[in-house]
């Protein structure tokens, strides 16, 4: 069975380092809360500018994989090898969440996109942007639905 989409990374990273980027980010949310709207716009910016794991992993393996064919046809034909690791390191990425750059990735603090969100949502809380949901949205009904 493959793990969800929105789990898979932190399901394939060891609590620890789970934590320590959980700790990181209430700590964050705390710092920003504390000092006060201006702080948590300009936090909420650099949110969106925070590149999340799959980013990562997204830009290494084309990377890694056009060196290899560039040096597979300049240098030795075995560094055709290459592309075919990463590509399939990368498949195995997309359906359970785990490749090897994954755990480097986790230690150096790198975020999922839900991990991240989850901070935009908190801010925003804190923000008091909670206040401005529709009506229709507490309700229940789907969001499509918002606009009409």
């Amino acid at each position: 069975m493959l793990p969800p989409t929105m789990s898979r990374v932190a399901r394939n990273t060891v609590e620890p380092i789970n934590a320590e980027i959980r700790r990181r980010t209430e700590a964050t949310i705390a710092r920003v809360a504390a000092a006060g709207p201006s702080a948590i716009d300009r936090r909420l910016a650099e949110l969106d500018e925070e590149w999340d794991i799959e980013r990562y992993v997204e830009t290494l393996a084309p990377s890694l994989t056009l060196m290899g064919m560039t040096l597979g046809l300049t240098v030795n034909r075995k560094w055709f090898i290459l592309p075919f690791v990463v590509q399939a390191f990368f498949l195995q990425h997309a359906l359970q969440g785990w490749c090897p750059p994954i755990p480097v990735l986790r230690r150096l603090g790198v975020r999922t996109a839900a991990e991240i969100d989850d901070e935009r949502c908190a801010l925003k809380a804190v923000r008091g942007d909670i206040r401005g949901i529709p009506a229709r949205a507490r309700s229940g009904q789907p969001i499509g639905a918002w606009g009409r």
